[in-house]
């Protein structure tokens, strides 16, 4: 996979291509000649052999004198038979072609008539627009204007920025004429969502466009004269929204490339040159396509408060993964000898969709290549976007065109999975082997371990390509407050960085302001959101100085709901009030292959477009079920404004109001409440609606007359997002465009979850409630996916039907669409119901032939619904009343409605009150006697959930609370429980209370559930306005007056043993040990390529994810590194060590060659020395050591692996680990309130060394459960700790926790598992964690007591030497002893002796050599040499000592080995005698 950002930036070389093939290709309307073949070795001899068998006769008629008249006689009749049998030919030829000329030309003319129609005339849903052609004509002078203010101020600057020589490009001149853009067609697709337009536009345009240009670098002018540009636009009008404009903002873009064709002028010799016009013409048409072809969107907001980001870049429709296997019998286009010996073609491939493209690697010498590369395209609309596909042969002047193919990726949705053959076109022969897989995105991360298994195991054999990925992150940047100033007290111009491993892209920059705001969207693929982050850098525009960063890790966004933040972030190292506004959405790739097709052959016919295939399940929309009820419930109105006058206006008297509410689309309208200023409605309305942004609620009060129009008397809009953001609202809101007024509305935005016990208490909050619109809130939400159907019976007349279907549960009708005569209709349509009772309500669906005959009907009982996965049922339904074999494919999924309302049923009531706040006994009354302003009064409600002493009136209720204030001694586990949890509490058989008193624990507003049970308020709370709102007809609870306190809650069952997965702790450690590499290719180049250099290598390891790289080793072909790393693995992974070598250069690196080791080899091996032959390079091979290190409970163990750690050591200062530490995080218990009061989001954060890990952060209790898993590695278990430190949200620590690993030494198995007391929080606070500590059981041990440990890298014998310096004489003294363990590949040993030169100079007195010692790979010295030098020059020499073979041939090295010593360290004075090892040599 690459990034699809990576293919703009080839986009230039690309097109370039695709353009070349484009003019090199024969159009399809011309007559194409063949082109002449070249000869071939064999047709030589043939023509060869023929002229010699001319020649024969005359040279036999010589031979045996025959007379000249008979041989000129035999040639003149050979003559004339030849001519009359030409002239033959040539007639029937002339004949053959002007048939074939005739017939050529009547299909061109007709194809010709047939391409040159319009749109709407070759496409029936296409419409004709003549009169959007008038008006275009009439504004073109306008249009004009605003084209030129793109091209100056954004397509110029592209230009600019596309190539350094064109730096200094600008506009001149730019006149667009008077010949106006012509819409020739336009499609209004229907089967799209609800809340959005969605067209096709169909234009045209050739104008007399006048442009000039001027490179002023260059001293160059250049013109346009003149531009054709034929396309299909789609326009999206979204959201549609309840009020002027109706549209809230235009959304426009090219799904494919337009067609463009510029006439130059000016510079034409110039300009015409192949290459120049084709690079104009293709930097023109990356500019255009920057701004306005997918996935990029021109949006033009209407109207204020709108998501511009989220509309430019929504989420993706879904994610295609292009498997690009292979090809099969492509041209050959290589030729030998100017066409005389026929040769092959060196493949590759180019993919495109929209602005992502992909090049394939290039395959030598072949027709039938193997790619095997995998890439990954976004997907933002289908149908529409295509894969297109072109396939060159790489030359090294011009590449030459093979051929190309299309394929619609709505095929790929529909069908999940292609895997098919595709003739190439425009070309003899040739067709390409393409898998391509559709990958629905998933908002949860229910699937996500068995993606990333999947992925595990999918193989990437290509070198361009990635691992594959398991999501997709997009970021939508919005806008920043009080960032910090520059130096010198300025203004910055900020810019973002946002980063993704190694992927980093770049905001647009605000200019001069420290608010900026960016509206910016951003989409990154991620292989494993476990383990990565997006790391945020807030610069200003030189890129230098930064104004704050932010780092989020992946894994907070798969804890979240709905896997996206959408939220304020502090930035880090900025300003203390610097913030930034972020929405991330995360979504997981998810291959659905349940509804892959069974059949090869099915597959094949979907792909030629006839869908013959009956997938098992429906694939709907993304967005499919994922609205939400908002409940609107009207209560009062207050000081409204009197509109009825009395005596002509002497006296002034009341009004008689109504609301009307708009929103969505949906319009309500109240009772009318006579002669009333502060009339109370109590009614209650439900809309269901999709979270677009800009949807705002309407209200106006009108005052009703019977003769005339209603009078106004107010209005007020709420904003949508407010209110889906407080979820719950309970508020007056006062009107606008009048004196005085308010209205009180309760506002809920009801989500939907698939939890069927959650309908239990739905229901019982329903039998509560009860409204005077007679309006019962509904319990569920019903989302239908009408697919399509199958086997369908005829009409009684023989005909298909034209099949439409008919929804009916309660009161409620949908209707689809009628389709075309087929008896296997498809509609894809969704529907939604608002549900009273499922256990007790039906859906019905009725087909029918244009709604006049019946095909056959279906019952749905949706309680049937409640015993499914998910509530969920997608199938093949059997149809009543049809043929035996007509069945019909939907999707029913029953969402409950999970109101928070649902937490106030069961709360506890005073003796005084039996109805709540606004029961029907009351509203009558209260409609007739309100004739005061205040509020009414709240002193008739006594609702609270705990004892409290704020209010006089509580007294009666709960006496112990006057007693006892402070909280209770033993608190409950968690504050707030599940709302089903009644705890009845009876007294002991000795106590005088009769009855049980029922007690729900639950708080609703956002206030006061952040509050502990004694710290809430009773009079006004959150509790009482939901009785006062939605409560009616509760039932009373009796105290007993002699109930003198509160009874215990029993505590919550603590576990002493923490209970981790069977998995945990199962893992060992993966070491690697690079030593070295020999023969590996030269890719330096010196003096222009005519030397060979050598080569700067370095290596790539990749396992599992984990990444490392050696250290670069400079100008060596046999380099050494000597490097260690070491990675935490389970012994069931099915990874490959992937090793790869590159030669490190300041452009791109060179690649050297790579390899794969399977893991399961290493792990069944446990250790491998061995050298590994690099692939896909001449030559090369790497020597490793790989060791699979298990972990056992053995404390005498680590003694021994202690000791192997002190006698190795390696070139990158890695320290072998000992041993690997498991923790499993559990749970906390009673962890002291916040500051504020409020209860702790716990978080932990645990150390050990320089590692550091987060768990997630509970909601907020005092007793948090983590069950999450960590693991360390331990470099000395007698010296590391491990330090636990708790915080809420990680602001405010809450306590920390300090564990010695040494403590564990002594530990049964080596296991810590229990409760420990957290120091720094209060006493009671504990947490429950399990500490497992497993030794590293190496298998270097038993070889270090075998004596068979492998030498170091390189290592080819040993040296003795004697150094030493005599002050008095001031020399130096070298004595050459003996040499031992010379590495030899001949039998008869070597001819060696030793050189020694003292660097850095080499002089004839500082260059000496021992005697030559005979077939002996010991061989004895025994020499001295002399240096005269002081001792401050020695210090400053290091000598080199080689050992040479002096029968070594000249073609190979005479160096055996070498050794370089720093006299510097070396105790001159006291002399030295010591073995050296001998190295490789240097380069």
């Amino acid at each position: 996979m690459q990034n699809p950002d990576s293919g703009q930036g080839e986009s230039t070389k690309d097109a370039s291509g695709s353009a070349h093939s484009e003019k090199n290709t024969p159009n399809s309307l011309e007559i194409e000649t063949p082109k002449p073949q070249g000869v071939d070795a064999v047709s030589v001899l043939w023509t060869f052999g023929k002229c010699l068998g001319a020649l024969l006769p005359v040279y036999l008629a010589g031979y045996y004198r025959v007379s000249t008249s008979l041989l000129v006689f035999g040639l003149m009749v050979y003559t004339g038979w030849k001519h009359s049998r030409e002239a033959k030919e040539a007639r029937l030829r002339s004949a053959i072609h002007h048939n074939d000329n005739e017939q050529q030309y009547s299909d061109m003319k007709m194809l010709k008539s047939k391409k040159d129609l319009p749109a709407w005339v070759n496409f029936p849903d296409v419409e004709k627009v003549e009169w959007l052609n008038k008006i275009l004509q009439q504004v073109w002078p306008f249009v004009g204007q605003y084209l030129e203010k793109l091209l100056v101020e954004t397509i110029a600057p592209s230009i600019r920025a596309s190539s350094t020589h064109l730096q200094t490009l600008t506009f001149t001149k730019v006149d667009f004429g008077d010949k106006a853009m012509k819409v020739v067609g336009v499609k209004a697709h229907t089967e799209n969502e609800r809340g959005q337009v969605l067209l096709d536009v169909y234009i045209s345009y050739v104008g007399n466009v006048e442009i000039n240009v001027e490179v002023k670098r260059y001293f160059c002018k250049a013109g346009v004269k003149g531009i054709q540009l034929h396309g299909m636009m789609r326009v999206i009008l979204e959201p549609l929204i309840g009020d002027v404009p109706i549209v809230g903002a235009v959304t426009m873009f090219f799904i494919r490339r337009p067609k463009l064709d510029i006439n130059w002028t000016g510079l034409t010799n110039l300009l015409d040159i192949p290459g120049l016009n084709i690079m104009s013409d293709t930097m023109i048409m990356d500019a255009i396509a920057s701004h306005l072809v997918l996935p990029n969107r021109l949006t033009v907001p209407l109207v204020a408060d709108l998501h511009v980001a989220q509309l430019r870049s929504p989420l993706p429709r879904g994610v295609v993964r292009i498997h690009l296997l292979e090809a099969d019998d492509l041209p050959a286009k290589d030729n030998y000898i100017k066409g005389v010996i026929a040769g092959l073609s060196d493949p590759y491939a180019l993919c495109r969709v929209g602005p992502q493209t992909f090049t394939s690697h290039v395959v030598d010498n072949t027709v039938c290549p193997k790619w095997g590369e995998m890439y990954e395209v976004i997907v933002h609309e289908v149908p529409g976007q295509e894969l297109e596909v072109e396939v060159y042969d790489k030359d090294p002047d011009q590449d030459d065109f093979l051929g190309r193919t299309k394929i619609d990726l709505g095929i790929v949705k529909k069908s999940t999975v292609v895997d098919e053959w595709f003739t190439l076109k425009e070309t003899k022969s040739g067709r390409v082997h393409f898998r391509l897989e559709w990958l629905v995105l998933l908002p949860n991360t229910e699937q996500l371990e068995q993606v990333l298994q999947r992925n595990k195991n999918l193989t990437v054999s290509s070198k361009t390509s990635d691992p594959p990925s398991a999501a997709i992150l997009a970021v939508y940047l919005d806008k920043a407050e009080a960032l910090p100033m520059k130096k010198g007290n300025k203004e910055p111009s900020p810019m973002v960085q946002l980063s993704v491993q190694d992927i980093t892209r770049e905001s647009r920059t605000c200019w001069t302001t420290i608010n900026p705001e960016w509206e910016d969207a951003f989409t990154f693929f991620i292989p494993d959101p476990r383990k990565q982050s997006i790391d945020i850098q807030v610069k200003d525009n030189d890129r230098i100085q930064t104004l704050g960063t932010l780092s989020i890790p992946l894994s907070r966004l798969l804890s979240s709901p709905n896997l996206s933040l959408d939220q304020w972030f502090q930035l880090d190292k900025s300003g203390p009030a610097s913030r930034i506004y972020i929405n991330t959405v995360l979504r997981v790739l998810w291959l659905d292959e349940e509804n892959i097709p069974t059949s090869s052959t099915e597959a094949a016919g979907l792909a030629a477009g006839f869908s013959k295939i009956r997938p098992r399940q429906t694939s709907p929309d993304p967005s499919f079920a994922t609205e939400g009820v908002l409940r609107i419930h009207l209560l009062e109105g207050q000081n409204l404004v009197p509109k009825d006058n009395m005596m002509g206006g002497m006296v002034k008297g009341k009004s008689d109001p109504y609301v009307k509410i708009n929103i969505g689309g949906e319009t309500f309208e109240s009772r009318v409440i006579n002669r009333n200023l502060n009339p109370t409605w109590n009614e209650i309305y439900e809309v269901v609606l999709t979270t677009l942004p800009g949807q705002e609620l309407h209200a106006e009060i009108f005052d009703k007359d019977m003769d005339m129009k209603d009078d106004f008397m107010g209005r007020l809009k709420i904003s949508l997002k407010d209110i889906i953001t407080s979820q719950y609202t309970d508020q007056w809101y006062t009107l606008n465009d009048v004196k005085s007024g308010r209205v009180h509305l309760v506002l809920e935005w009801v989500p939907t979850v698939s939890e069927p016990d959650r309908l239990d208490q739905v229901l019982q909050l329903q039998s509560l409630q009860s409204y005077q619109n007679k309006a019962v809130p509904s319990s569920a939400l019903l989302f239908v996916y009408m697919d399509r159907a199958h086997s369908l019976p005829f009409k009684k007349s023989g005909k298909e039907p034209k099949a439409g279907a008919e929804l009916v549960l309660g009161k409620t009708t949908y209707r689809t669409k009628v389709c075309d005569r087929t008896n296997s209709p498809q509609w894809d349509e969704a529907f939604y119901f608002l549900v009273r009772d499922p256990r007790e309500e039906i859906l019905i669906v009725k087909l029918s032939s244009a709604w006049d005959q019946a095909i056959g009907s279906l019952v749905v009982p949706i309680r049937e619904l409640l015993s499914k996965p998910d509530l969920v049922l997608d199938q093949w339904l059997s149809l009543d009343g049809a043929s035996p074999d007509s069945q019909i494919l939907l999707r029913a999924e029953l969402k409950i409605l999970n109101s928070k309302m649902t937490e106030g049923v069961g709360l506890p009531q005073g003796p005084e009150t039996t109805l709540g706040r606004y029961s029907e006994e009351q509203v009558t009354a209260t409609n007739e006697e309100k004739q005061h302003n205040e509020v009414p009064s709240e002193e008739s409600v006594a609702v609270s959930s705990q004892p409290a002493v704020s209010e006089p009136e509580e007294e009666e209720v709960f006496e112990a609370a006057k007693e006892d204030p402070s909280p209770p001694e033993t608190l409950p586990t968690h504050t707030s429980p599940d709302p089903n949890f009644d705890t009845e509490i009876e007294e002991p058989e000795d106590s005088e209370v009769e009855e049980p008193i029922t007690i729900t624990q639950q708080s609703v507003t956002a206030d006061t559930e952040e509050q502990e049970p004694w710290q809430r308020p009773t009079a006004g709370s959150g509790i009482e306005d939901i009785a006062r709102a939605t409560v009616f007809s509760l039932p009373s609870v009796s105290v007993p007056e002699k109930a003198e306190a509160m009874p215990d809650v029993v505590l919550e069952t603590r576990p002493p043993h923490t209970t981790p997965n069977p998995s945990f702790g199962t893992e060992g450690v993966m070491r690697i040990h690079l030593l070295e590499a020999k023969d590996l290719v030269a890719m330096d180049k010196l003096m222009g390529g005519l030397k060979k250099g050598k080569s700067d290598p370095y290596v790539k390891i990749n396992i599992g994810g984990v990444k490392f790289k050696s250290h670069v080793i400079k100008e060596n072909l046999n380099p050494i590194w000597n490097e260690m790393y070491e990675t935490v693995l389970t012994p069931q992974a099915r990874e490959e060590i992937q090793v790869e070598l590159y030669d490190k250069d300041m452009d791109s690196d060179d690649f050297l060659g790579r390899f794969m080791i399977r893991l399961s080899d290493v792990i069944r091996s446990q250790y491998t020395d061995q050298w590994y032959t690099l692939n896909e390079v001449k030559s090369g091979r790497v020597h490793l050591v790989l060791e699979w290190v298990p972990t056992v409970s053995q404390p005498d163990r680590l003694d021994q692996v202690l000791q192997l750690q002190s006698l190795q050591s390696y070139q990158n200062k890695a320290v072998p680990s000992t041993a690997l530490l498991f923790v499993y995080m559990d749970r906390a218990h009673s962890l002291p309130l916040k500051k504020s009061g409020k209860e702790p989001k716990a978080g932990a954060e645990l150390v050990l060394g320089k590692t550091t890990y987060r768990t997630k952060v509970c909601d907020r209790t005092h007793s948090p459960q983590w069950d999450e898993a960590f693991y360390f590695l331990v470099r000395d278990p007698k010296e590391e700790m491990l330090i636990v430190k708790l915080s809420s949200a990680w602001d405010q620590a809450m306590g920390s926790l300090v564990v010695p690993i040494r403590e564990l030494l002594s530990e049964p198995d080596l296991v810590l598992d229990q409760w420990l007391h957290l120091d720094g929080a209060s006493p009671d606070s504990q947490i429950l964690l399990r500490a497992e500590l497993k030794i590293l059981d190496s298998k270097m041990v038993e070889l270090i007591g075998q004596g068979t440990l492998p030498c170091a890298a390189g290592n080819c014998g040993q040296v003795k030497l004697s150094l030493s310096y005599a002050s008095k004489e001031k020399k130096l003294t070298i004595a050459v002893h003996a040499c031992r363990d010379l590495q030899s590949s001949s039998k008869d040993g070597l001819d060696t002796y030793i050189s020694l030169m003292l660097l850095p100079d080499k002089t004839k007195a500082t260059k000496k050599k021992t005697s030559v010692k005979k077939r002996d790979l010991n061989p004895e010295y025994n020499e001295r040499f002399e240096f005269d030098l002081s001792v401050e020059e020695a210090r400053r020499r290091h000598l080199s000592v080689s050992v040479k073979n002096s029968s070594a041939s000249f073609r190979s090295s005479d160096n055996i080995g070498q050794v370089h010593i720093e006299l510097a360290q070396i105790d001159l004075a006291s002399g030295v005698t010591e073995w050296f090892d001998l190295k490789e040599e240097a380069e």
